[in-house]
C-alpha cells in the first residue's frame, strides 16, 4: 500500500459509502466547510456540519472515523 492509499480514505467517502450520507448532503456539507473558511469563519469538521444538520449521529460519526483509521494502518 502507498502512502497515498494509507490517507486517501476521507470522511464524506466513508460516510458516503456507509450509508450515513447522501451524495447531496456531502456536497452540502464540503460547500459549508469552504464557505466557512472563506469567510473567516471557524473550520469545521464534517462530522461537526453533519451533526448539526442532523445528518449523522455521535456513534456514527465515531463509526467512520473509526473505519478511517482502521484503513490507514
Amino acid at each position: 500500500m502507498t502512502e497515498h492509499e494509507k490517507y486517501s480514505f476521507r470522511f464524506g467517502k466513508v460516510a458516503v459509502e456507509s450509508g450515513y450520507l447522501t451524495p447531496a448532503q456531502l456536497h452540502q456539507a464540503l460547500g459549508e466547510q469552504i464557505e466557512d473558511d472563506l469567510e473567516d469563519r471557524p473550520h469545521r469538521v464534517l462530522g461537526a456540519i453533519c451533526f448539526d444538520h442532523g445528518w449523522m449521529t455521535p456513534a456514527q460519526i465515531e463509526e467512520v472515523l473509526n473505519t478511517m483509521f482502521k484503513k490507514k494502518g
